[in-house]
Formats: C-alpha cells, sequence, structure tokens
C-alpha cells in the first residue's frame, strides 16, 4: 500500500490540528461515558447465552460504528500524512465490526463479545501504529499509544473469554470506561504540549 510521507506542519496548522483533536477526544469521552451508563443501567446482567435486547443490540452495534466514524473525523483532522492508509484501515474495520455486530446480536451476547473482543484486538494494534506515526506531526501521542497497548490486551481477553458462562456486557463497559480514561489524558497531555509550544 502506497502512503504519502507525512511534512511537518506550520506552528499554526499544528495549534489548529492539536485543537481540534481535542474537542474530537472531549465528544469520545462524553460518548463512551454515556455508553457505559447506558450499559450499566440497561444490559450489564446479559451474559454470554443470553439473547441481547433490542437496546444491547444498538449499543453494541453503535460502538463500532462510532468508532469508525470518529476515526474519518480525525482523519480530516490531521490531513494528509503518513496514518492515511492506516486510518483507512482502521475505519474498514470499524465498518466490518459494525457488519458482524449487526449479526452476531441477532444471535448470542457471547457471539458478541467475541466480535467485540477481535475487533478491539485489532482496532487497538492499529491506534499504536497511528501513536507512533504520529507521535513528530501532532506530539502528546503517549496516552494513545498505552490506550491501543490495553485495547489490544483486552480485546484478546474479551475474545478469549466469550463463551465463559460469566462473561457479560459489562465486560465491554470497563472496556469503553478505560477507553475514556485515557482519552480524556490525551486531550490534557495536548493542552499541555500546546501551551508549551505557545512560549
Amino acid at each position: 500500500m502506497t502512503q504519502t510521507t507525512a511534512t511537518l506542519p506550520t506552528s499554526a496548522t499544528a495549534t489548529t490540528m492539536s485543537s481540534g483533536l481535542r474537542s474530537l477526544h472531549l465528544i469520545r469521552v462524553a460518548f463512551s461515558l454515556i455508553w457505559v451508563a447506558l450499559v450499566f443501567t440497561t444490559s450489564a446482567s446479559l451474559v454470554s447465552a443470553d439473547e441481547p435486547t433490542v437496546i444491547a443490540a444498538v449499543l453494541l452495534v453503535v460502538y463500532p460504528l462510532w468508532d469508525a466514524v470518529a476515526t474519518l473525523i480525525e482523519r480530516r483532522l490531521t490531513g494528509a500524512g503518513s496514518t492515511n492508509g492506516v486510518s483507512t484501515i482502521n475505519m474498514g474495520l470499524g465498518l466490518a465490526a459494525t457488519a458482524g455486530m449487526f449479526v452476531a446480536v441477532f444471535s448470542t451476547i457471547g457471539r458478541a463479545l467475541l466480535v467485540f473482543g477481535v475487533w478491539a484486538l485489532l482496532s487497538g494494534a492499529i491506534q499504536l501504529v497511528v501513536a507512533v506515526r504520529r507521535r513528530r506531526t501532532v506530539g502528546a501521542q503517549w496516552p494513545v499509544a498505552v490506550s491501543g497497548g490495553q485495547s489490544v490486551l483486552a480485546g484478546a481477553t474479551i475474545a478469549a473469554t466469550s463463551a465463559s458462562a460469566t462473561s457479560s456486557l459489562s465486560t465491554v463497559a470497563g472496556y469503553s470506561a478505560f477507553g475514556a480514561f485515557w482519552f480524556l489524558v490525551s486531550v490534557i497531555a495536548l493542552s499541555i504540549r500546546s501551551r508549551r509550544e505557545k512560549r
């Protein structure tokens, strides 16, 4: 796959990019917290052998779909660069996970957890790659890298235990809550970097 070589942005462009990413990450924090609250109040007791309720099905389908949309917005904020090819793969993965989840929710929670786990693992690996490639053009990418690594480990665990009788949707709610935490840390890290650059 051919990828465009990233060029270092001007100070003004970098500031705009950083500001846009902070806003997007705050939106992602809000989305994740609302999603977690809805899971815990409506679906946390559903375990592997249960059939998803309508609310649980909607929540499970919406999550990877939102991630694909957020990836598209992030790509537009950061412009052309070495992460475009990777972000395209990530968007495709999010849409594939959405389609897979749409099928899984007509089966059992266990199947949905398997789809979710595989998607979390792969998207986490992609997030790690993006963080490494973007460290020079945007900076303050260590929270994104840590979040990606955590997503890989959590995804592998969710997928491996998806058939367990005790596996439930509270597991993915915990995953989303940690994701929200790291997006918030990323906002703080980007803000600190932006203030240092203005001095």
